[in-house]
């Protein structure tokens, strides 16, 4: 006993939470009021988008990071939903692409201009049609380009070929009750959900399986969340039979008990675990609290260590969570939020004080970078990558990224989406299918090309040889 440390070592004891100023918040921005418990905001090292009312529809702002102060009422909204948007989340591997799920039973997806928007958006590059009621919740695939999840009230999940437009794998009878959230792992070969039937399932939506479950993960009625970890835990939140909140760590291997449970305290709003796989720090932000809370998670007793608490005045209706590309490693920032209030979106950094200007490399172990390692089809077809891992040692600098083309197939050819296992061993096959076609109309649009600009230089070297007449004309 007198060997263990007293106070636990860790360069994560004193993470420091600042607000910004109030000129570099977004200011009257009216957040949507609908009933959901999702974080209603997404970030990427560009934009900042935020589900706001809209009247007879839905609708969501995108804002470039510098566009902070008022928003202008009639500034431009991505609003092509006839329903309100639920749920949005932003391509990993694309930083102009957004993806939004809406009251109406569709998902869309849309391309961004690069410089932000000047006129509102209503049409997206796709619609992703197969949900029967409601769909709550997107995610995209963490290292496959173009693979998306949408999971809907009607308890089903659906993956999509965003590139295709198609429904390629359709979960819809492990769920009996409603889905409360999603999460992929680290290279995206498993799912886990977190139900209202107060189960927590491990799911391989390739094989059309469940791995793992455990029921009564939190005995209390009110939602859970469940996410996975870089090392394949999963960490839950939910509340006990007395209505305090709970976290408690497990291992998908063995479900019986969890490696670790805490119990919080007693407030009703649903926790939102944001997690950095970098530092393996876990940040607790509750629907209606004021505080962040922060826990780093390692390998030694008691598993889950809690840090520190960042408090301020005013409620969070939701929250935004940038990823670690866009921190600015100058000054040794961790992580930044997007706090929703009623009426703005107010930036939150937190950072690890250090003396020295030198870059910490021990804050900043390489991070998944923007590059997909697998194509939607690869994917599809059983191949697992893990995250293609970039340095942000001179920070990160955005690349150009590439518009996102679908190409639909014949819809004759297409029978719909089934969700059979027969179905998924064909699978592959129509992947394949897709690629020909894809490769194909590729090969096509070059070829055009390259006649175009042949005709070009044929038609330019007349002009010349003209001129050149003229002149010697002119010359004699």
């Amino acid at each position: 006993d007198t060997m263990r440390r007293v106070v636990r070592q860790s360069k994560f004891r004193h993470v420091f939470g600042q607000a910004v100023k109030n000129d570099q918040c977004y200011d009257d921005i009216r957040v949507s009021r609908v009933t959901w418990d999702s974080s209603f905001c997404a970030v990427n090292p560009r934009f900042v988008a935020i589900i706001v009312d809209a009247s007879g529809g839905g609708a969501f702002l995108v804002l470039p990071l510098h566009k902070t102060g008022r928003i202008d009422k009639s500034y431009p909204t991505v609003c092509g939903h006839t329903g309100p948007v639920l749920d949005i989340d932003w391509c990993p591997h694309n930083d102009q692409v957004i993806a939004s799920g809406s009251e109406d039973c569709t998902v869309m997806v849309w391309q961004i201009p690069e410089n932000g928007l000047t006129l509102s958006l209503t049409e997206p590059v796709v619609v992703l049609e197969g949900h029967s009621k409601r769909v709550g919740i997107v995610a995209w695939h963490p290292t496959a380009r173009n693979v998306l999840l949408s999971a809907g009230c009607d308890n089903a999940i659906i993956i999509w070929n965003v590139g295709t437009g198609e429904a390629l794998i359709n979960l819809d009878d492990m769920h009996v009750d409603m889905i409360y959230n999603v999460s992929w792992n680290r290279n995206g070969s498993l799912i886990c959900t977190a139900s209202k039937d107060k189960k927590v399932r491990v799911i391989d939506p390739r094989k059309q399986e469940i791995v793992a479950e455990k029921e009564k993960t939190h005995e209390g009625a009110r939602p859970m969340r469940a996410i996975f970890l870089a090392d394949g835990n999963i960490f839950t939140t939910g509340f006990s039979r007395m209505s305090e909140r709970q976290l408690a760590l497990w291992n998908p291997k063995n479900m019986e008990e969890p490696i670790a449970l805490h119990e919080m305290d007693t407030s009703n709003g649903v926790l939102l675990p944001f997690y950095d796989p970098d530092t393996n720090i876990i940040y607790l932000c509750g629907k209606g609290d004021s505080s962040i809370r922060y826990f780093e998670i390692t390998d030694e007793s008691p598993y889950v260590h809690y840090l520190n608490t960042f408090s301020s005045k005013e409620p969070q209706r939701g929250m935004g969570f940038m990823p670690k590309r866009g921190l600015d490693v100058n000054k040794c920032e961790i992580a930044r939020f997007f706090k929703l209030h009623e009426r703005k979106c107010e930036p939150i950094i937190m950072t690890v004080p250090r003396k020295s200007d030198l870059f910490q490399d021990d804050l900043y172990p390489d991070t998944a970078g923007p590059e997909a390692a697998l194509e939607a089809e690869e994917w599809f077809e059983g191949k697992n990558a893990d995250p293609l891992l970039i340095s942000l040692k001179h920070g990160y600098i955005p690349g150009k990224n590439r518009d996102l083309k679908v190409v639909k197939k014949n819809i004759l050819d297409n029978k719909p989406a089934g969700n059979k296992k027969s179905d998924l061993i064909n699978a592959p096959k129509k992947a394949a299918d897709a690629s020909n076609s894809q490769n194909d109309a590729k090969l096509d649009e070059i070829l055009k090309e390259l006649k175009s600009i042949k005709d070009t230089i044929s038609n330019q070297d007349e002009r010349i040889a003209k001129l050149e007449q003229q002149m010697a004309k002119i010359a004699d």
